[in-house]
Order: C-alpha cells, then structure tokens, then sequence
C-alpha cells in the first residue's frame, strides 16, 4: 500500500466512528502520520530547537519555555521541560508528576503525544500533547557543537540531582531547588543551561529576590520565557549559528477540560496568545500587542520562520501547510525592529494604517 492510499484509509478511519470524537484529549488517537512530518522536519540538521508555547491564561501570560536536544531518544530529539509541579506542595505530589524538575520528554510525544512516558500523573497539554491546548514556536539552531549538546544535558541532571536531594544555595539559585513561578521557572531553568552549562558567560539570567510579603517585587525581575529567548537568539547569532523556525500551530476543536484547573474550561476554547516579552505584562485583555518588544519579537521570529506544521481539520493529518526561506538573523532582526518602532508608533496613534510587520502566525 502506498503513502496516499495509506493516508486516505487513515483519514476515513478517523472521520467515522469514535476515533474523531476522541482525538486531543488523554489515550485518544494522534495524528496517524507523526512520524512521517516529523522525519521529513529532521532532514534539516539543526541540533537543537527551543520550544516557546503559547499562554492560554485570559491575561498576559508568560507560556513556557522547553529545549529539545537533537537524538537523545530513538529517532527522536529529547525535550528538557522545568516541571511546574516540582515545588514540593503535597497537593501536587498526590496529583502530578514530580519526580524531576527538569523533565526528559520525548519531542514527538512533547508536541503531539496522548499519552505521556512519565506515567499516569503527568500533565496532559503541558508535559505531552501540547498543540491540543496551545501553539509552539521552535527556535531551530544550526552548528551546535557536541561538546555544547553534552554539557547543556549534565547541567541539566545536575539540577534534577540538586532537586532531588534538596540543595539550596546554589550558583543558579538562592534557596532550595524546587520549582517556582518567578525564582526558578522554565526560562530559568533553561537561561542556566546554558550560562553554566554551555558557558555563556555574558547571558543575562534575573535573580528575582523574594521579600516576605512582596511577591511583585519578585515578578518585576522575573526571567521571562520569550525574554530569554530573544536573549538566546543573540548569544547564537554572536557564536555564529545558524537558525529557523518552525510553527506548531494549535489543533482546533479539543474537547478535553483539566479536571485539575479551577476554571473547567475545554482546550479548544482556552486562549491561544503569543507568550508577552514584559514581565510587568499582567493586563487583563487578550487583545493584540502594540508595544516594540512584543512587536519585534512576533516580527523576528515570523522572519526567521521556514514550516507552518497543523493538523488538518477533516483528516486529523499532521501536515507542514507553509514552507518559506528564512532571512538570516541580522536581516530577520533589523527588519523586525524597524517595522516594529513603526507600528507601535502607529498604534499609539490610533490611526488606520497598514503594519510594516507580520506576526509569526499571521499568514
């Protein structure tokens, strides 16, 4: 049987029968051809990808931030994910997974998968299957050494043995390693990766100090997932790697709701933002961004991108819909900061214009 046969039975299982009813939700089927897009995406031989997923908060969420380290598991990269739940509430111990703090999962899992490696107590659209609740943008790097690759993943055991065993004090944080929203969160994680690890040396990590009391205080200087990476895809450029990005968008239509979240509300009808850039970003309204570094960030990213990858919404079929050829990053960045002075400078205006700019889920 060829491909498009193969598909097309594929594609009339899924629209008959229980199959399309279950699909986005836990144990439900995946996509039939995952492996197939992913090996036709791994014919590019970048050697890393940093994973920036969306918000699906009604204000201006922050998303997450995850790496994934090339060949790591079988024909697969490996994502390195800080664990939300790994800050040692007992309430999160009796529900979640949380024997790691900076949790190995499986990339095509990550993005796609219906159940998880980790067991029954991970977290469905946060530690597997995220494009059922959110879109991911992958940050793709090009020339990483293996020396680099080597030292990024010791860094990381080094903090999942520091979590372990309680260690407090470290070079990387002040108290005890265990997970926490603005001290020690993905962007983090991840930013420490690298300065200790890899030896980025000039990497700007925030420390956010904790008054008693004064959590904002901490938030104010908070590391911020898509803060840091813009701060990565400087460190890059200046080592000289080579990047593009892909776009996982969102699957439509998620009946799943989190039995664990307050508000019971279904994946499909969670908000899908671009995770803000400002960590003072604590607006209510889920409108469209007219500040520069928001703008710039969208618009650099959008420059750089080479894959649109969806699922079809007819055949549940993972497919790559766009394919473009990404500016190298000093074009891809002068371009974005120009346009992006300019249309905020347009937006404040509140006149009608066309923006210079395009955002990386815009068409």
């Amino acid at each position: 049987m060829n491909a498009s046969v193969w598909y097309a039975v594929a594609a009339l299982v899924f629209a008959t029968g229980a199959a399309a009813a279950d699909f986005g939700t836990p144990g439900g089927p995946q996509p039939p051809n995952v492996d197939a897009i992913a090996d036709v995406l791994r014919q590019d031989p970048y050697d890393l990808e940093l994973l920036i997923s969306y918000g699906t908060s009604k204000g201006g969420s922050a998303g997450h931030l995850a790496l994934a380290i090339r060949d790591q598991a079988p024909g697969d990269d490996l994502v390195y994910s800080a664990n939300f739940y790994a800050d040692r509430k007992a309430e999160h111990e009796e529900h979640f997974y949380t024997d790691e703090l900076m949790v190995r999962i499986p990339k095509k899992e990550y993005l796609f998968g219906t159940t998880s490696s980790l067991g029954g107590k991970a977290s469905f659209g946060l530690d597997f299957g995220e494009i059922y609740k959110r879109s991911v943008i992958g940050v793709r790097v090009y020339g990483v050494s293996p020396a680099e690759k080597v030292a990024l993943t010791d860094y990381f055991k080094r903090i999942n043995d520091d979590y372990r065993t309680r260690v407090r004090n470290t070079e990387y944080h002040d108290g005890e390693v265990k997970y926490d929203y603005l001290r020690l969160n993905c962007a983090k994680t991840i930013g420490s990766g690298f300065k200790y690890g890899a030896g980025y040396k000039d990497l700007d990590v925030a420390s956010a100090t904790m008054l008693r009391g004064r959590r904002l205080v901490a938030a104010a200087n908070a590391n911020v997932p898509t803060e840091m990476a813009m701060k990565l895809l400087e460190q890059w450029h200046a080592r000289g790697f080579r990047m593009d990005v892909v776009l996982y968008r969102k699957v439509a239509g998620s009946a799943y709701v989190d039995p664990h979240e307050d508000e019971k509300v279904a994946f499909k009808d969670l908000p899908n933002r671009f995770p803000s850039v400002l960590s003072r970003d604590f607006r209510k309204e889920q409108g469209r961004y007219e500040d520069v570094d928001n703008l710039h960030a969208m618009y650099v990213l959008y420059n750089l991108a080479r894959y649109s990858v969806r699922v079809d919404d007819a055949t549940k079929l993972l497919e790559i819909e766009k394919t473009r050829s990404p500016m190298a990053y000093p074009e891809a960045a002068e371009l974005a900061a120009r346009a992006a002075q300019s249309d905020s400078e347009n937006y404040g205006r509140r006149s009608s214009f066309r923006p210079q700019g395009t955002g990386v889920e815009e068409p």
